[in-house]
């Protein structure tokens, strides 16, 4: 699903659905725990508004195994960026998130 896609369903989202739609648009994989680390790094490096919440997979529709075992290993780490964030898509936050060059 697109960052579109799941901006028109609600307000705020987690950012592991986020950093998923993110990657999902530039066709890239988002299994790799230390990339998403790099990504709420920036993400909090540009200001965004975030706010820190803990999150269950069930909590996030993580249905799939393969995203429950991804929210599972980010809880298990003490670093800040590895949290789970609430973010708020609006337009500006949308562009932060784009101009994130997310690499395979």
């Amino acid at each position: 699903m697109s960052l579109d896609e799941i901006r028109k369903k609600v307000i705020f989202h987690n950012s592991i659905d986020v950093w998923i739609a993110a990657c999902t648009e530039k066709n890239i994989g988002w299994t790799d725990t230390e990339k998403y680390k790099k990504f709420i790094s920036y993400l909090l490096k540009n200001n965004l508004n975030l706010k820190a919440f803990s999150l269950c997979a069930h909590e996030a529709g993580a249905t799939e195994q393969e995203k429950t075992k991804f929210a599972d290993t980010l809880s298990e780490s003490k670093d800040p960026n590895a949290a789970t964030y609430t973010i708020k898509l609006n337009d500006a936050t949308l562009d932060v998130i784009r101009k994130f060059h997310l690499q395979n």
